[in-house]
């Protein structure tokens, strides 16, 4: 069986031992992990111990994230830059299976943390700081200033109520104005009893999240979605792309816009649809010639999330396997019921056809550590979707499926396909009128939505970098536009014309 094109099993495997204590919140299930608490030690709260109990807190890992800064870095200094940041990535992986791993040193000695986790990771970061720095200068750039200062990670916890980063911004609305992010000020409400015990074995098994104060009951939050107003010239039209729901089975934790040449530099599990030849080693030409799934063989764009996943005791078949179980993401993978991939215009005008091979993400797979700056994705229920969350998962009532939505970057730069941090040669259009920034121009805007049949409660988290705990907020998106030039530029004159077409 390949590497990227892995089936599930046929039938359910043995429930995993738990790695995590749990405490059920009332009649809601609501569940709240204990990060540290193992089924093989006693938790530490329950020895008095005050020195233990404050290790007890610190949850994760928070690392300056180098890469958001490199936005100017020579073409030929570009794959080797983006190595040294996969390998930046790894760098705290292992640094936070080890923080996991040493409760116990960590409560003997108050300095553990630091001396034995943080410094070394600060050193070995700042080696590769200083080789990114030389990579890009031998290639004629500039690196940017202050980047030595990145080197540093600290040890925070994970706040009761899943608050991100002290002194992050509070969380609002994507840029394109269609996500508004209000509503929320009753998350950590645990609902009118629906999901009791569908956390199972308590949550995530393997102790790193998410918990009770990621979820809030749809019903308390109130409409939220605002949308500016098409002007006269807008492109009124949409073009919908059917590629299925990933019927294949095909995943890996590859990410070949981020990563490209490096073997599981998602740290997590992928859903793909569309280009099948989806892997870390890729090329465009690879692309090109790939298979899709897609109803219209014009597009051979590849479409990919992170899998979502129940948290019910219940084994993958990826449980030994990298970005699986190896880096803390478990559970059973849930095909979606339905997947909607629809493309549609500009509320303040024409659109351009999007050139091939153009290179978006949405969203921020390390937004918990990051800040919610570029956090993109929503998450709502059937029949409530003018309700959107952006940093909690709901619950749904019986009945109720529940969606994630992504709407992506709709402006393009004009010149790039692609860019060093991946994100400033799109942008998205001002949320109030809809027009691109200047010196952008007007793309068709991707919009998926990613329908699941779950059981209701809080029993269900995307994979995540095991540092950020599968927190709602780090949910993202990837896309490569693989059309035929053809079927793009009728894709932009449909949507210009006002029509619907498929």
């Amino acid at each position: 069986m390949g590497r990227t094109s892995r089936k599930r099993r046929s039938s359910l495997a043995t429930r995993m031992t738990v790695a995590s204590a749990a405490l059920l919140l009332g009649g809601g299930g609501l569940v709240a992990v204990n990060v540290y608490a193992s089924a093989h030690e006693e938790n530490p709260a329950q020895r008095g111990d005050g020195a233990q109990q404050q290790q007890q807190q610190v949850a994760t890992i928070d690392c300056p994230d180098v890469g958001n800064g490199l936005s100017d870095v020579p073409d030929a200094a570009r794959s080797e830059v983006d190595g040294e940041l996969a390998t930046m990535d790894s760098q705290i992986t292992e640094s936070y299976q080890r923080l996991a791993a040493s409760r116990d040193a960590a409560a003997r000695d108050p300095d553990f943390v630091q001396n034995s986790i943080l410094q070394p990771l600060k050193e070995r970061r700042s080696t590769l700081i200083d080789r990114i720095d030389l990579e890009i200068s031998r290639a004629g750039g500039t690196s940017p200033e202050g980047m030595k200062d990145l080197a540093a990670c600290t040890a925070r916890s994970a706040g009761t109520d899943g608050s991100p980063p002290a002194g992050s911004a509070a969380p609002s609305a994507p840029a394109d104005g269609g996500q508004q992010d209000g509503g929320q000020q009753d998350g950590g409400q645990q609902g009118d009893g629906q999901g009791d015990g569908q956390q199972g074995d308590g949550g995530q098994q393997n102790g790193n999240g998410p918990d009770a104060s990621d979820f809030v009951d749809i019903n308390s939050v109130q409409p939220n979605v605002k949308t500016p107003r098409n002007q006269r010239a807008a492109s009124r039209g949409t073009f919908t792309t059917k590629c299925g729901r990933n019927e294949n089975g095909k995943f890996n934790p590859d990410n070949v816009i981020v990563a490209p040449g490096v073997s599981n530099g998602a740290h997590h599990m992928h859903d793909y649809v569309g280009n099948q030849a989806n892997d870390a080693f890729a090329s465009d030409d690879d692309l090109a010639n790939g298979d899709t799934s897609c109803r219209n063989q014009g597009d051979k764009s590849t479409y990919y999330w992170p899998v979502l996943r129940l948290q019910n005791g219940k084994d993958e078949n990826d449980a030994q396997a990298d970005g699986g179980g190896k880096d803390q993401n478990v559970g059973e993978i849930q095909t979606p019921a339905s997947v909607t991939l629809k493309f549609a215009g500009s509320p303040a005008g024409k659109v351009v056809a999007m050139p091939r091979f153009l290179r978006i993400i949405t969203g921020d797979a390390k937004a918990f550590t990051n800040g919610d700056a570029n956090a993109n994705a929503s998450w709502s229920c059937t029949g409530f979707e003018d309700r959107q969350l952006k940093d909690k998962y709901p619950i749904c009532p019986e009945g109720s499926k529940v969606v994630r939505s992504f709407k992506f970057q709709s402006c393009w730069d004009g010149r790039n396909t692609d860019s060093a941090n991946h994100r400033t040669h799109v942008a998205f259009a001002d949320p109030a009128s809809g027009a691109c920034p200047q010196g952008f121009q007007a793309i068709p805007q991707l919009q998926q939505r990613i329908v699941y049949d779950v059981p209701p409660g809080p029993g269900f988290a995307v994979d995540s970098f095991p540092e950020q705990l599968h927190k709602p907020v780090t949910d993202h998106g990837d896309f490569i536009n693989v059309f035929d030039d053809g079927l793009m530029k009728r894709v932009a004159s449909c949507i210009n014309r006002g029509q619907r077409c498929t």
